[in-house]
């Protein structure tokens, strides 16, 4: 009687390998794209005249230019596990700190015909104090040890009340007329915002900070475990001040865009901007759990609800409508990732 030879690593047969078209259709970036396209197509069918132009797709890439910053810094911080509550506040503290700083090197405390050199001024200010609040974030979190739920919930609140002591709860409008109209209002490359081209330029940087960079590798690693991150040398909690410093810095960026796109400091205006952020970030297909997301997924995201926004108002359908089907959508992608997760732990 022949003994059956056990199998070896040899006599084993190789994994089979994923064709790239079969790669394309288990990612989650394919699956929330072709959502995106099919709400594009809906719209543009029931208002051929009015949805499918190039004015409104102009409008819509300016609507979200602000809230993509906002989401790019979100995605580092989701990825490693974590949350930020605070970025709407902080956007809106970066603001009025840049505000209240060129207005009083400008004449007659009003920045309204400042030069370059001002509008410099507030810029560096304005991405200091985000990363200010980015950094105390991440002090709190990594190094005391405590939820980054509760530190940023701390946060948010403190960075907004002390926005609105800055100014006696009042909106400061002298914004530098050139700064409203280059960034605000201005086009270059035959027509194209520079509001977007803007917020594009720092969304390519942090996607290739985030998929080619030891920043990015060390990023992933901590969220998909931190405990073996640290084991294999991983600075765990040095990263994450790193990530939550950055996260600070593009709120602190968008905060100075949205001055120069809507003249004002708008402390009423963002309030919201932080749960909208979240909602872009889980929808372009990040997990909630840490360890998985992608930057292309976060901009698709973030298009998401401006499409149905944009597409209800058009259609003539209630603002109410685009709250539900953005609840939805937001539902149906943390169900999903719980799915994947339960697939891969099997």
């Amino acid at each position: 009687m022949t003994a059956t030879r056990p199998s070896t690593p040899e006599t084993q047969a190789p994994p089979r390998r994923r064709s790239p078209g079969m790669r394309i259709l288990a990612a989650n970036t394919f699956w929330i794209a072709l959502v995106l396209l099919a709400l594009i197509a809906v719209f543009s069918v029931l208002a051929p005249d009015a949805f499918p132009t190039v004015f409104n797709f102009q409008r819509l890439a300016i609507e979200t230019a602000v809230l993509l910053v906002l989401s790019v810094g979100m995605t580092f911080v989701i990825i490693t596990g974590g949350i930020d509550l605070s970025v709407g506040s902080v956007l809106i503290f970066s603001g009025m700190v840049s505000a209240k700083t060129m207005n009083a090197l400008s004449a007659n405390g009003s920045a309204i015909n400042a030069g370059w050199g001002v509008i410099t001024v507030g810029l560096l200010v304005a991405l200091a104090s985000g990363a200010a609040w980015g950094l105390v974030n991440g002090l709190l979190t990594a190094k005391a040890g405590i939820p980054p739920l509760i530190v940023t919930l701390g946060t948010l609140g403190a960075a907004l009340g002390a926005a609105s002591l800055l100014n006696n709860g009042s909106d400061i409008r002298s914004v530098p007329t050139a700064l409203k109209r280059f960034l605000g209002s201005g086009t270059s490359f035959g027509g194209i915002p520079n509001l977007v081209i803007v917020a594009a330029v720092l969304t390519v940087v942090a996607a290739w900070l985030l998929h080619t960079t030891r920043f990015g590798r060390y990023t992933f690693a901590v969220g998909s475990n931190a405990e073996a991150a640290r084991r294999a040398g991983i600075g765990v909690t040095a990263h994450l001040v790193k990530v939550y410093l950055l996260t600070g810095f593009l709120a602190g960026a968008a905060g100075f865009m949205s001055l120069a796109y809507y003249s004002t400091t708008g402390i009423a205006a963002h309030t919201t901007d932080n749960l909208n952020a979240i909602a872009a970030v889980v929808m372009g297909g990040t997990s909630l759990f840490g360890g998985i997301g992608t930057m292309l997924g976060t901009v698709i995201g973030v298009f998401i609800p401006a499409v149905l926004k944009k597409g209800f108002n058009i259609v003539g359908v209630q603002d109410y409508w685009q709250m539900i089907a953005v609840g939805a959508v937001l539902v149906a992608a943390v169900w999903f990732d719980q799915r994947r997760r339960r697939a891969r732990q099997r």
